[in-house]
């Protein structure tokens, strides 16, 4: 058993805003959500109400009620047992780690757009590995230093999202909105929308993430339900705006999902300065774009050095720094396999944007099943300690509190479902069969963890 080290107390409700609203707020998420066309801000609208307000106030209920280390992690192993909790972190990590590069191409894609059009695919997964290193690098960082990275990228989304908005604002006064908002266009249609909703979903998960961090709090009994609220009201404030904004600007049929933001910002900013605006605007994207994966990196790789040091996850993911306690295994892991599939995914993608896909699909099945866990971890928990303090109640009392729960475990099911099922097109079997295979491997890996541990304890 690794010997645990005594965590500093940094993160206020500032921080904790700061870095809900990084985790959540996803460029990416923007262009694939807008590639739906004017129905898009009718379903951010909808989902909001229905998906992302309900899961808030049990992702707030349970952060300020259980503030311990792990978070996501903790919560679903004292609802469920030590291997339960073990599965959905081994998802929860091994989901930013196939994501992370995903987060990383789109760096590489946007770097290339705004700076080196004639790049070739080997300096855009060069630039990728290289990001991916320096994530890497920010996780085994201590929150008093590493917070940092996320704090100035929301500031950094708070530019690009605010530019954008004032820009699409100016272009449509002047030349019309590329994608009429119509009661007719604003319309839900399921058949157009089905393939799209897991990405929106995907956009609105993350409320939790702060809470592997809980031990870091000043707080948390106080903190955790404000900046739920806050960070919350926030991102649909910037999703919907900025799915409008982008819909000013470029059909949804064109939309590139890797380089639509910068396709926006030129189109938005041209005249005697677009150069240097552009890049301005071009670079705060790049931070912002990096912070959002360093962010994930810096959450779920303290869940998982959490299940390292209790024995369920292999003694790589306990390893920590001796004196701050930051994740030094989890994270060393995640850049080298992190790295790897980027090689590998470069050699059978075609495209940027294949490659961005390929990877945002796979690992969006394995990112919805640590939230289904955590739904059902809150219903257990209120029904087997019913006394223990809760700072902080879904409102409404029993009845809504289950209502929430069940609602959103319908709408993750349904989302993990989407992403490896397309409407009008079948399954997606290299989704599907990279899923079981992460899901076979991480049981390999905690019944290896727990017999280990019970020949220490033996």
């Amino acid at each position: 058993m690794t010997e645990t080290v005594e965590h500093v107390k940094t993160l206020r409700l500032r921080d904790m805003v700061l870095f809900t609203v990084t985790a959540i707020l996803l460029p990416d998420t923007l262009a694939a959500a807008a590639s739906i066309g004017a129905s898009s801000i009718s379903w951010w609208i909808l989902l909001s109400v229905v998906f992302l307000l309900p899961f808030a106030l049990i992702s707030a209920e349970l952060g300020c009620s259980y503030p311990e280390q792990g978070g996501v992690y903790a919560w679903v192993r004292d609802a469920f047992g030590g291997r339960w909790g073990s599965r959905i972190t081994w998802c929860y990590w091994i989901n930013t780690t196939v994501w992370l590069p995903s987060v990383c191409v789109l760096f590489s894609g946007i770097l290339k757009q705004l700076f080196f059009p004639d790049a070739s695919l080997f300096f855009q997964i060069s630039v990728a590995v290289t990001i991916c290193l320096l994530t890497t690098g920010v996780s085994c960082l201590a929150l008093d230093l590493g917070k940092w990275v996320p704090n100035i990228g929301a500031i950094a989304k708070f530019l690009f999202f605010g530019a954008i908005i004032l820009g699409a604002w100016s272009y449509a006064s002047n030349n019309g909105m590329a994608n009429p908002l119509t009661s007719q266009s604003l319309a839900i249609h399921w058949d157009e929308g089905l393939a799209f909703i897991p990405a929106i979903i995907y956009g609105m998960l993350g409320f939790e993430l702060i809470s592997a961090g809980s031990e870091e709090m000043r707080n948390p009994a106080r903190d955790v339900p404000r900046a739920v609220i806050l960070s919350g009201l926030l991102v649909v404030l910037f999703y919907t705006l900025g799915t409008a904004a982008v819909l000013a600007a470029l059909p949804a049929a064109d939309i590139n999902l890797v380089e639509g933001l910068v396709d926006v910002l030129r189109l938005f900013f041209g005249g005697p300065y677009q150069s240097v605006i552009v890049s301005v605007l071009g670079m705060s994207v790049l931070f912002a774009v990096f912070a959002s994966g360093a962010t994930w990196a810096i959450g779920c790789n303290r869940a998982a050095a959490e299940a390292g040091v209790e024995g369920e996850l292999p003694r790589i993911f306990a390893i920590e720094h001796p004196r701050n306690g930051s994740p030094v295994g989890a994270s060393l892991l995640m850049g080298a396999v992190s790295s790897a599939l980027l090689v590998l995914y470069a050699l059978v993608a075609g495209s940027n944007e294949d490659l961005f896909w390929s990877l945002f699909a796979f690992s969006g099945v394995i990112f919805f099943l640590p939230y289904i866990a955590m739904v059902f971890a809150f219903l257990h928990l209120r029904r087997r300690d019913p006394d223990h303090p809760r700072p902080f109640r879904v409102p409404g009392g029993p009845l809504v509190a289950w209502l929430c729960a069940a609602i959103a475990i319908i709408t993750l099911s349904i989302a993990a479902v989407l992403f490896m099922v397309t409407p009008g097109e079948g399954p997606e079997w290299p989704v599907i069969a990279g899923v079981i295979t992460m899901l076979t491997l991480g049981e390999i890996v905690i019944r290896s963890a727990e017999r280990r541990k019970a020949r220490s304890s033996a």
